[in-house]
């Protein structure tokens, strides 16, 4: 492990879980400053190795209220990385009609509303960070996140950094209830029939073995999840060698219930048996 101080950066969308972010990280000893202009990240950085801050314990919350923004935090990483400092952007995401209800329910202003609507403010702000949240390393919709959620799924990305390689969250859905924001890579299960049509299969879902079962002896679940494998694998191997460490493959079917939540779970098993870190989620499951 580089023995440099290497920052996490934290940033997202107003009222998608910054401070919730900053206190996890916070609970999980590392030191966090909130709030930090980007043009000071490379002075931050400096004090932490003066300091001798432990390596990979060192992240700062950054918003959209510096002005100039984009071109502030872009030039704050290049001098960090020409540097030797390793960063890392965590961007906090949600939709537009969760980051509605969020500043509704504790009677606050969206910081760049101005005279406008709450949606104007959040419209303005997507636009500001676009370019943030392509460059990110990870990317994490809090849509369907209550606080303990998203402090839990912090401490799995988080809480041994001192692991190699990537790490995978896999993610099943319903396409008809639209893809996950933060996918990285995306497996469509509709190939397969679907468990929704056999009566006794319905109720269920994919975590049962009944419908795991069903789904997995149909023709041509085997092969893909063979070859899908190997394909993840080389996929591993490309994000570690760029740098990435975190990525989110979604494994979607037509409700989000049956086929792609028992080809999740394979999938995951599968990439634990080759050593991948891996965590798995049903976005969909329950919501019908």
């Amino acid at each position: 492990m580089s023995t440099e101080p290497a920052f996490v950066i934290v940033t997202g969308m107003s009222g998608a879980g910054r401070s919730t972010a900053a206190k996890a990280l916070e609970d999980l000893g590392w030191f966090v400053i909130d709030n930090l202009p980007p043009g000071l990240l490379f002075a931050m950085a400096e004090e932490a190795g003066k300091v001798k801050l432990a390596a990979d314990k060192v992240a700062a919350v950054v918003d959209v209220r510096s002005l100039a923004f984009t071109t502030d935090l872009n030039a704050a990483i290049e001098e960090l990385e020409g540097r030797g400092v390793r960063v890392r952007v965590v961007f906090l995401e949600a939709s537009d009609e969760e980051l509605v209800r969020r500043f509704e329910n504790v009677r606050r202003p969206h910081p760049l509303q101005g005279e406008g609507r709450l949606v104007d403010g959040i419209a303005r702000e997507r636009g500001i960070l676009r370019e943030v949240r392509a460059n990110a390393d990870l990317v994490i919709d809090t849509s369907s996140h209550n606080v303990h959620e998203l402090r839990n799924k912090i401490v799995a990305y988080f809480g041994g950094e001192d692991r190699p390689g990537l790490r995978l969250n896999v993610v099943s859905f319903g396409f008809k209830y639209g893809l996950p924001v933060d996918a990285d890579l995306v497996v469509d299960c509709r190939f397969l029939p679907n468990p929704h049509w056999v009566p006794e299969l319905r109720p269920m879902n994919g975590l049962e073995p009944a419908v795991s079962d069903y789904v997995l002896g149909q023709p041509g679940a085997k092969e893909f999840l063979d070859a899908y494998e190997e394909v993840l694998q080389v996929v591993a191997t490309g994000y570690t060698r760029e740098g990435k460490s975190y990525a989110t493959l979604a494994v979607g079917c037509t409700g989000g219930k049956h086929r792609s939540v028992a080809m999740a779970e394979q999938v995951a098993a599968r990439l634990r048996d080759r050593g991948m870190e891996v965590q798995v989620s049903h976005r969909d499951v329950g919501r019908e």
